[in-house]
């Protein structure tokens, strides 16, 4: 038999075995069947060619959840509209922002219409579906974050951060709280979350930025930066995030410890990778992916292999899934339509996670449009997934044309008025929200309440209501609960009702459990003063001198709160961390935030201690000296920015936000920009980076940087409508003259003759084929 009859055979064959798989089977079921006798990539494409749009009920029927577990339908079109945030309220209520008009096709055409709304659901008759609507704001410019407190609503409306006062279900007085929350220009790279975390602090994701509300007054705080989209806490108040190809960064320490000392790059025990397996099972072909033709990111098969769109994490802090899912994080991969289950374990401050499957997912779906955005644990226990349900789920900044390619191909521009909320639940459990009372000692004894929305929705009410007459209360479970965690929540309400004293804090600081001891030091900067440090100096000491190990670290962070009030205590608690941790990475880095302008001395000091410059101190230290005098070298920026203005406003709206502000890169997200030789090198290998992008391993300086240590892509510009030749060549101009680096202009006619040498070209440039091109 000739190959072009068994051809025509089998495509006969192929094509009967579509309309039986039609009939009888999913795409998914059909796939698999035809891999046993053609592992065909056209194959696959052509049984996924269609990608109908589904109603909720259909939609679920394409779910595949992990056994002993249902999803429920609790909100849909027309009542939600591309949900991208939550919250509850004490009455179980739903607020959600709709980000209605977020990429409308694929050229965003419209995106900046105020079409956005903040809107309430209301389960009226209590059978756990929403059923009645009502929108508190209108007219938003896509909405991406809300957070209730006291008597209002935080809402993140780009570049702002607005409070508006609740009068019923209206909003009241307007209060303006940052005028730049964000930057307003790139909507996947803005800061996020607005989550309320144990310390009562405001924690946002892709932002450096932290906010309290005192009285009238809205404090505005410098912290780590964190993660993309999406911020979450554990038990003990440290918090969680990712970024778009990392499942799940974190915290070690408490998150109100923050960087004090300018010349350190990061710190050991904040941004730390959790869980550094970044394998996704998608159930369904998934090539409508962003890079979808490159090498690596499908398998045979077409599914997306890492995660690409990592975000909206969530601890499981309850009881309703089991002891077996205790502090699991769920990830939610909308370009690969799935949720990722994780388990975490803890060891003294330190959390370290695997994925909870290999081959499969917790949640994974058939339905090419489910796009599960962000993650909450709900006042019942379950976990609530925000469904954006639409086609079309990358920026137009990132959209490369073999996306735009696939989105045509199956009218992924389309639907643009669905949104759904799921909740997933036990199977035969019956799940119902608590509802939170107004009394204060009721709030107090929920402090002890087994699901961690409950708890921290009781403390913050007790705080919003100033309900000072539960004080007696508090202290009392704070010296008396059988359980840490209602200690912690006792001991963070006091603090939010500045009612915190010495005598609450001081017995916990000797706590056999360390994450009382932790939190009990955590509340430190908030109750030490020029009055009582004296009392706290020496229960300090005699942590170390009873080497407690992990209260280290976090007693050097406190030498930096002491020191404005005694420098002679400060310092004999660094002494005395030099002498016993030289060696640790986590004290090393606490200790060097406290060393701004004296870390020469102090590694002279070191030396003359220990006589080793292999120490982490001292190796440390060495960097951080050696980023001191690469500072002394820089441009003055502002000329920089005065000579390329436009340049200079697109740096800080397209690569800023993970290049860093001085170029020197960020931990987890890119390398650096400042005295690469990628930037002042050849324009020949710039252009075509920022044309094109750039993918895989980079080596910086002599540093190979590849992920998990960084995101393994940068996006392309080039395919950006909104960004001209000129533009791209004053933002390659401004690089190459910014920071340390002395390069030479670029033109407009050099970016335009590079763009039309690689016309048609998808890839992203590799770092071996640039070192292949001419100078």
């Amino acid at each position: 038999m000739t190959r072009s009859i068994q051809a025509v055979l089998f495509s006969v064959g192929l094509l009967l075995f579509f309309v039986r798989c039609q009939q009888d089977t999913s795409p998914a079921e059909a796939e698999a069947a035809v891999a046993t006798t053609a592992p065909d990539s056209l194959a696959i494409r052509e049984m996924y060619a269609a990608s109908p749009i589904l109603s909720p009920e259909a939609s679920m029927k394409k779910m595949q959840l992990e056994e002993g577990f249902r999803v429920d339908l609790v909100a849909a079109e027309p009542l939600v509209i591309a949900p991208v945030a939550m919250t509850f309220d004490e009455q179980g209520r739903l607020w959600v922002a709709e980000m209605m008009n977020y990429m409308p096709d694929t050229a965003g055409t419209g995106e900046e219409l105020p079409t956005g709304k903040i809107i309430i659901l209301e389960d009226q008759n209590r059978d756990g579906h929403y059923d009645k609507r009502t929108i508190f704001l209108d007219s938003l410019v896509l909405p991406r974050a809300l957070c209730l407190i006291e008597n209002g609503l935080l809402v993140a409306e780009p570049p702002y951060l607005w409070f508006y006062e609740i009068n019923g279900n209206r909003p009241g007085k307007k209060t303006l709280v940052d005028d730049k929350y964000t930057s307003g220009a790139n909507v996947e790279h803005e800061p996020n979350g607005l989550l309320r975390a144990l310390d009562n602090w405001i924690y946002n994701a892709k932002s450096s930025t932290r906010y309290r509300k005192k009285g009238n007054k809205w404090l505005k705080e410098e912290t780590h930066f964190r993660g993309q989209w999406g911020i979450t806490q554990d038990d003990y108040g440290r918090l969680y995030y990712n970024n778009n190809s990392q499942n799940l960064l974190g915290d070690f320490l408490s998150p109100g410890f923050r960087p004090t000392n300018s010349n350190q790059r990061s710190l050991a025990g904040f941004n730390e990778n959790i869980v550094p397996d970044n394998r996704v099972y998608p159930a369904r072909a998934t090539t409508g992916v962003n890079r979808g033709y490159m090498e690596g990111t499908l398998d045979e098969n077409l599914r997306l292999i890492n995660f690409t769109a990592a975000c909206g994490p969530a601890l499981n802090r309850g009881t309703l899934f089991g002891d077996g899912y205790y502090l699991d994080a769920f990830v939610a991969e909308p370009a690969g339509n799935l949720i990722k289950r994780n388990r975490l374990q803890q060891q003294g401050y330190q959390v370290h996670g695997e994925q909870a499957y290999t081959g499969k997912e917790f949640l994974a779906s058939e339905d090419e449009r489910f796009r599960p955005a962000n993650l909450y644990s709900g006042p019942d226990g379950a976990l609530y997934v925000l469904d954006m349900y639409r086609g079309i789920i990358q920026h137009k900044h990132f959209l490369t044309d073999y996306l735009a390619q696939e989105i045509m191909q199956r009218s992924l521009n389309q639907p643009l008025s669905c949104g759904r909320i799921y909740r997933i639940v036990p199977k035969g459990k019956k799940v119902k929200p608590v509802l939170l009372p107004q009394d204060p000692e009721k709030l107090v004894r929920l402090l002890q309440h087994s699901n961690g929305w409950v708890r921290d929705r009781s403390q913050q009410l007790l705080i919003d209501k100033k309900q000072v007459q539960a004080i007696p209360a508090l202290r009392q479970l704070l010296h008396q609960a059988q359980q840490p965690l209602p200690r912690l929540h006792a001991l963070w309400t006091l603090e939010g009702l500045d009612a915190l004293q010495e005598t609450d804090v001081l017995p916990l600081l000797q706590h056999p459990d360390w994450p009382v001891r932790m939190q009990a030091l955590s509340t430190l900067p908030s109750v030490l003063t020029r009055k009582n440090y004296r009392k706290y100096v020496p229960a300090l000491q005699q942590l170390l001198q009873q080497n407690d190990t992990l209260a280290a670290p976090v007693i050097a962070y406190l030498a930096n709160t002491i020191q404005p009030f005694s420098k002679a205590s400060s310092d004999g608690l660094l002494q005395t961390l030099l002498k016993q941790y030289p060696n640790n990475n986590f004290v090393a880095d606490a200790l060097i935030s406290n060393l701004q302008g004296r870390e020469e001395a102090f590694y002279q000091k070191a030396l003359a201690i220990h006589n080793d410059s292999c120490l982490a101190l001292c190796l440390k230290l060495e960097q951080v000296i050696a980023a001191k005098a690469e500072a002394k070298t820089r441009q003055n920026q502002e000329l920089v920015d005065r000579q390329f203005p436009r340049g200079a406003a697109l740096y800080v709206s397209h690569c800023q936000s993970c290049h860093g502000a001085d170029g020197g890169g960020m931990k987890a997200l890119a390398p650096p920009l400042n005295k690469s030789e990628w930037v002042t090198g050849s324009e020949n290998r710039l252009i075509p980076i920022l044309l094109h992008g750039l993918t895989g391993p980079i080596l910086v300086n002599g540093k190979l940087y590849q992920a998990p240590e960084i995101n393994g892509d940068m996006p392309a510009f080039g395919n950006n409508s909104e960004l001209s030749d000129k533009d791209l060549a004053e933002l390659a101009s401004y690089i190459r003259r910014s920071w340390n680096n002395k390069a030479t202009h670029i033109s407009e006619q050099k970016v335009t003759s590079i763009r039309q040498k690689y016309t048609g070209r998808q890839n992203a440039f590799t770092m071996d084929e640039l070192l292949k091109l001419p100078d």
